[in-house]
């Protein structure tokens, strides 16, 4: 396992966790009565950035979200619930994992929708990048999510490498 921020200034994930609800009204929906995936996303966005926001205690940008299907719909008149955990730090950006839920109002059922990695980066005033307090899985499934979470980034730093030198290698072709 990784070394995990255990430091004085480390941050437990449950000191950052963020939720928010809401009521699916007819303007968020399509014409089959279902939410946009664009206004789940606006939310997953939010979401992910409160939570960000609580651990670095700084201003933070969208940097990149990762892939997101969206399972289960979510219906005019359902509740919408997203429920937001730092996953892990980088230095000055952070990956945080938004779990996206419909709960029927009537019967009180709720079905997982969707989810989401996002990584944000933390700016200071100046709209520089600020170096972040690490987090401090506790539970095994914390733990669990930080492994992964760098996992994820590898794979992400890969993929820019990867399309960067496509890039090149296309424009030296033309040129």
């Amino acid at each position: 396992m990784n070394v995990i921020g255990n430091g004085p200034s480390a941050k437990p994930v449950r000191a950052s966790q963020a939720e928010m609800t809401e009521v699916v009204l007819p303007n968020d929906a399509n014409p089959l009565g279902n939410i946009l995936g664009g206004k789940v996303m606006h939310l997953v966005d939010v979401c992910g950035a409160i939570a960000a926001h609580r651990h670095s205690a700084s201003y933070v940008v969208t940097a990149s979200v990762d892939h997101m299907d969206f399972v289960n719909p979510v219906r005019v008149g359902d509740l919408i619930i997203l429920k937001a955990s730092v996953n892990r730090v980088f230095r000055t950006s952070l990956e945080v994992g938004v779990k996206v839920f419909s709960e029927n109002v009537l019967t009180g059922q709720r079905q997982h929708t969707s989810s989401a990695y996002l990584t944000f980066v933390a700016l200071d005033e100046y709209g520089r990048r600020k170096e972040i307090p690490p987090v401090l899985p506790e539970s095994e499934e914390e733990k669990r999510r930080y492994e992964e979470a760098g996992t994820r980034r590898e794979y992400r730093l890969f993929e820019r490498q990867r399309k960067k030198s496509n890039a090149q290698k296309s424009a030296s072709q033309q040129g």
